[in-house]
């Protein structure tokens, strides 16, 4: 299966990184099935960042040898993918033990949904079936050195606005 990383620069040897930021699934290496949303998000960081040109990444993903990691799977917005992402992103230095997790992207829609939820405006069944009316993109979260051993680098292609 191919799997895609935006970046502003080619990575052929992906790493598990700090994030600035507190992120849905914790820190490591996020890849998505949709070259669409990775080609997006590259578009994003041209216009914030003014450069002139990025890279959609792209990796084969063995799934056989990831059956024998610790992995996570979230199919749709659940209360358990809702906790977890809840987890990641508000309690400080918070950590999983999970090597790989797969589930639905938090886009700026979702925040806003979440920002209500956080703030009392709904509840989390309410979030939930809000959550569910939206298409979703996926990520893959790769957040061992280990789960880093399921991709191999194909190619980068370039991205200009």
């Amino acid at each position: 299966m191919k799997l895609y990383h935006g970046s502003l620069v080619i990575v052929d040897a992906p790493l598990i990184l700090e994030s600035r930021r507190t992120l849905d699934y914790g820190k490591g290496f996020y890849t998505t099935t949709s070259r669409k949303q990775a080609e997006d998000w590259v578009k994003r960081r041209l216009n914030s960042e003014e450069k002139e040109c990025g890279f959609v990444n792209v990796y084969e993903f063995d799934k056989e040898l990831a059956s024998t990691l610790n992995v996570l799977i979230f199919d749709s917005p659940t209360e358990a993918w809702v906790d977890f992402v809840m987890q990641n992103r508000t309690i400080k230095d918070f950590t999983h033990d999970y090597d790989i997790v797969y589930g639905p992207v938090a886009n700026d829609r979702v925040y806003a949904a979440f920002a209500l939820f956080e703030g009392g405006f709904l509840n989390k069944q309410e979030l939930i079936s809000e959550l569910k009316t939206y298409k979703l993109v996926d990520q893959y979260l790769f957040h061992t050195d280990r789960s880093l051993t399921t991709l191999s680098f194909i190619e980068a292609k370039e991205i200009r606005l």
